[in-house]
């Protein structure tokens, strides 16, 4: 295989970012791969012995694409001569680079094109995207961008093939990515969504998108394995029955006689194994209106309600080892579940936090609660089944001994909220901020959008946002999150204060709105740098949405923004997140965004940001700032 065909190059450090984040996922020449699928897209199959001396099979892409919106059609450019970068050409044939899927037209749209392949779990897969600028009016950078998703992450914001060739047309290029499909639950086959869909602010003369070719490949594991999970078995055939020589009254007594006797034996059995059950203490006599209940204890650590399956179960040795017993020193925080360790499983090469329920709520399990089992169990079945870069994984779980402890991914930056307030911690930027909270709200959109039925979290706050070492934001804390068909939750709850939702104060209803209102204040801690409830001289505490509104009301926003921030902040990019956090703070529900309009409000917001970090363009800070009605703020 030619040098660096699939390999990654050790000179790009852009290669193979895992996931859509800034994490590279290099493939070494000690990695085995697997080609699960290549395509033409746009073009015809193309047999080995048409490939570029590389003996490959190309299968054309209609099987997979999942959607087309209004169409897309296929591009072909004709016999045009191209240049291969570097004069290689093996990357793929000239004809998938000639053949594209595309919109064709000159319009401005909002539709998208996806393409959906099953392929195994469990397993991290390097998705190769071929592109090649065919149309003689794309002159200039920006003449067509585009957005790029696989697997639901956004993999590049800006997609401009004119960027990627130099500036030049019939020039092939292509990228590569990093998509892991682990930790998503007991499934054996996962769908993998590649989505090209128009930017959605970028001012582009060729509002649509632009593919060649699509290759899939399997990486192996850090055991250099690429075997899957066995197939399902297949249920086998019935057998024929074979004539009977006996009689039909001898076959009439003998079928009665067989009956009869296997009632007897069977009913022996599920009277020794009640009284077996009884005797070990698993059933409880008496305890309900059938005579009796099943009860938790450590002779079920592993009971079915946990969902093993879905995730790695730890034994408490293990969990001991990772945390030399639980070691004070080693505690990273402290929340109403309990105490957070940071520890290190798979003989100390993985870090990892270790929430361990505190002693009180195992008490309280004992004696009959099931608040903490309910929290305990919500997590894992939730974050075992969702899987998205802007939330925290979960890895397993331990219920040994009375004792219920999961176990996550270690988050080296800690929570937001250390990095506004009350901490030793070096402030972050304006931009780190707007960074951080766009990060939060597309794992939030993915909640309200992204599984089956809308998932509420329910507890968004400035300390369930973590950042990792490269201070991607990501979500934690599902202990209270609530899935309904309806996206809609009647419950009580315990809700930080400053953080309540006044809509649900009046009404007792959440909804994924509900959540809109908690990011808006999340919002104006991250402005402002201050807790959700003000520390006021006297008794008198002040409320941070309220004082908020009310010197925007007085034109003074800047007065809100941290003194760190004021010199950073332009009235334009302020403006604009004013309006934002305004509109997720309204009374009426009805009248805030969806997370995914306010996550696009930021990633315009984002925009902005670099565009005047270029230009070094913006107002004075003194300049008039005046929100419009309508934005959210309550008179």
């Amino acid at each position: 295989m030619p040098s660096y065909l699939y390999y990654t190059r050790l000179d790009d450090p852009q290669a193979m970012l895992q996931d859509g984040g800034t994490i590279q996922f290099p493939v070494k020449n000690k990695s085995a791969l697997e080609t699960v699928y290549r395509i033409n897209v746009g073009g015809r199959q193309m047999a080995p012995n048409q490939d570029t001396g590389m003996f490959r099979t190309w299968d054309p892409d209609n099987p997979y694409l999942e959607k087309e919106r209004p169409h897309s059609v296929s591009a072909a450019f004709g016999n045009q001569s191209l240049t291969h970068e570097d004069g290689q050409n093996y990357f793929a044939p000239d004809e998938v680079y000639k053949t594209a899927r595309n919109y064709g037209m000159k319009e401005t749209s909002k539709f998208n094109v996806t393409w959906e392949f099953q392929v195994d779990s469990e397993f991290t897969y390097m998705v190769r995207l071929h592109f090649c600028e065919f149309d003689k009016h794309i002159q200039n950078v920006g003449d067509r961008v585009f957005q790029i998703f696989i697997d639901d992450a956004l993999v590049e914001n800006i997609a401009d093939v004119m960027i990627w060739s130099s500036k030049q047309i019939l020039v092939p290029v292509h990228r590569d990515y990093a998509v892991s499909m682990q930790g998503k639950g007991s499934l054996k086959k996962l769908n993998l969504t590649i989505k090209l869909q128009p930017h959605p602010y970028a001012r582009s003369t060729y509002r649509d998108v632009l593919l060649n070719g699509i290759e899939i490949l399997k990486i192996s594991d850090f055991k250099y394995n690429l075997g899957g999970a066995n197939p399902d078995q297949l249920p086998s055939p019935p057998l024929l029955p074979k004539a009977s020589k006996n009689p039909p009254k001898k076959r009439v007594i003998s079928i009665v006689v067989g009956a009869a006797s296997s009632f007897i034996l069977l009913s022996l059995i599920v009277l020794f194994i009640f009284y077996r059950l009884l005797a070990r203490g698993v059933i409880n006599e008496g305890n309900s209106r059938w005579g009796y209940e099943p009860t938790l204890t450590s002779k079920t650590n592993k009971s079915s309600f946990l969902l093993s399956d879905l995730s790695r179960c730890f034994s408490l040795d293990e969990i001991i080892a990772a945390t030399n017993n639980f070691d004070d020193n080693l505690i990273i925080g402290v929340g109403g579940f309990g105490n957070v360790y940071r520890g290190h499983i798979d003989n100390g090469s993985v870090s990892v936090a270790i929430k361990r329920l505190k002693e009180g709520s195992q008490q309280g399990l004992k004696e009959g609660s099931q608040q903490g089992l309910k929290e305990f169990q919500t997590e894992i079945e939730l974050l075992s089944q969702l899987r998205h870069h802007h939330l925290v994984s979960l890895i397993g779980y331990c219920k040994d001994d009375n004792e219920m402890i999961l176990v996550y991914e270690f988050m080296a930056r800690g929570t937001f909220r250390e990095h506004l307030y009350d901490s030793n911690n070096q402030p972050l930027s304006w931009t780190q901020r707007v960074e951080i909270c766009l990060g939060a709200a597309r794992g939030l959109h993915y909640l309200h959008t992204g599984a089956k039925h809308a998932i509420i979290h329910r507890d968004v706050k400035s300390t369930n946002i973590l950042m990792d070492e490269n201070w991607m934001a990501k979500i934690s804390d599902f202990g209270l999150s609530k899935v309904g068909p309806s996206g809609i939750s009647r419950s009580n709850i315990n809700i930080s204060i400053g953080y309540l939702d006044p809509e649900y104060y009046t009404l007792q209803v959440l909804t994924d709105k509900s959540d809109v209102y908690l990011f808006g204040v999340l919002l104006l801690e991250a402005l402002c740098g201050r807790p959700p409830i003000l520390r006021a001289v006297g008794r008198e505490r002040q409320n941070l949405v309220e004082w908020f509104r009310r010197c925007v009301d007085e034109n003074q926003i800047y007065d809100t923004v941290d003194p760190f921030l004021r010199e950073s902040v332009t009235p334009e990019c302020l403006k604009v997140y004013t309006k934002i956090a305004l509109k997720c703070l309204d009374n009426n529900g009805n009248e805030r965004p969806s997370m995914g309009d306010v996550m696009l409000g930021l990633e315009y917001l984002i925009e902005m940001l670099n565009k005047a970090e270029k230009t070094k363009l913006g107002g004075t800070l003194n300049e008039e700032i005046i929100v419009e009605e309508g934005s959210g703020s309550s008179r």
